[in-house]
């Protein structure tokens, strides 16, 4: 009949309506704290709408159906964690992939009507059964109260933790608009890499600041024209605050990013330079002019309109404040962060007359890695940390 479905953050969540033809809102069909994550189709037959969304906390997804009406919501994921679905083209079925930070994938064929699982397809017990001569270390995932928000944290700790030893602090963290680093997936390569330092005698915590994503359209929209200046604020702060523990030696704190988080770790290493001792920034943003325009403007609109957005939370800008110590990483070939940022970044750093370590590869792009250049990278960010944290 012409009348459509159409996703909107209006109320601060990002929800389902129904509008007629001609545009006319005529119902909010989900409603509630949660975000929509995912919209996997209409059934006209049933006339149900499928979707995924974080009703089960922000960290996890699940997958429900709604009636047309926006009644009789049924869940039709079983376990807590990130729940994805690919839906049969009649809506009889789904593949449902499920992992957690303690689950590798599985992924089941289910019912579409109630959920039910009709068989496991594929398991990965095989991979939980070799994991364990690795003594993997566990994600604890918790909140922390920062700047009045429950801020989502996972931290992890050596095997043979005991709390009444200190421990130097690495912090991880990517910050960017929208963005999530602190979810109940499955473990990526950094994930192993974090187990491996942690059980090496560090604390490894991951924090996900204002301007993330799954909280609200008004928490993640606080950057808007402030790109770096609230996500550094939190981190800054959920550094300090984590340093007052009796097991944080407070005068040990690391953070390190990548691309948008490498831009943030530079932040925290300037602004916070009495918080933290050491930073490594991989293929950062150095100043936001220097960045390409369809993401940049979005968010900060242009540098004749918004100069002092700019140039306040550029590390740029802050190079004099620098006292610890700090790893630059760039590929010359990156056709996304472009070797510039670096390069710009280097030259304000000499002449502010301040010592740092960085490396280049050359012909590689933002992903940096090809033969041993990835192992490589990492062995120096590990010899890094280890010399400096």
């Amino acid at each position: 009949d012409g009348s459509f479905l159409w996703t909107s953050e209006k109320d601060n969540w990002r929800h389902i309506y129904l509008y007629d033809a001609d545009g006319t809102e005529k119902k909010q069909l989900t409603k509630g704290n949660w975000d929509v994550t995912s919209y996997y189709g209409y059934d006209a037959k049933s006339k149900r709408i499928y979707f995924q969304s974080t009703e089960d906390g922000s960290i996890n997804r699940g997958i429900y159906s709604i009636s047309l009406k926006g009644k009789k919501k049924k869940k039709l994921s079983a376990q807590i964690g990130t729940n994805s679905a690919s839906f049969s083209k009649n809506f009889t079925y789904f593949i449902n992939t499920f992992s957690s930070a303690t689950t590798p994938p599985v992924y089941t064929l289910n019912n579409a009507k109630d959920g039910k699982k009709v068989r496991e397809i594929k398991n990965n017990n095989d991979l939980t059964t070799k994991l364990n001569d690795y003594q993997v270390a566990q994600k604890e995932f918790s909140t922390i109260n920062i700047n009045g928000n429950d801020l989502n944290m996972w931290t992890m700790k050596p095997k043979n933790f005991d709390p009444n030893k200190t421990y130097p602090l690495f912090m991880t963290q990517y910050s960017g608009p929208g963005s999530q680093s602190v979810a109940n997936s499955w473990y990526g390569a950094n994930d192993f890499w974090y187990s491996m330092l942690a059980n090496e005698g560090y604390i490894v915590v991951c924090v996900d600041p204002r301007g993330t994503g799954f909280k609200g359209a008004d928490f993640k929209k606080v950057t808007q024209k402030e790109l770096g200046k609230y996500e550094v604020e939190d981190q800054i702060a959920a550094a300090k605050q984590l340093g007052s523990m009796n097991y944080v030696d407070a005068s040990r704190v690391g953070i390190w990013g990548w691309s948008y988080g490498g831009f943030m770790s530079s932040n925290c290493l300037l602004k916070g330079n009495d918080t933290f001792s050491m930073a490594i920034a991989v293929a950062p943003v150095t100043n936001w002019r220097f960045y390409d325009s369809i993401y940049t403007e979005r968010y900060m609109t242009t540098p004749q309109e918004n100069a002092s957005g700019y140039d306040e939370n550029s590390p740029i800008n802050h190079v004099d404040k620098l006292k610890g110590k700090y790893l630059l990483v760039h590929g010359t070939a990156d056709d996304n962060v472009h070797v510039q940022n670096t390069m710009r970044m280097v030259e304000a750093l000499v002449q502010a007359n301040k010592q740092f370590d960085w490396a280049i590869y050359p012909d590689k792009n933002h992903g940096i890695y090809g033969g041993n250049t990835r192992i490589h990278l990492y062995n120096k960010m590990t010899n890094f940390i280890k010399e400096n944290l």
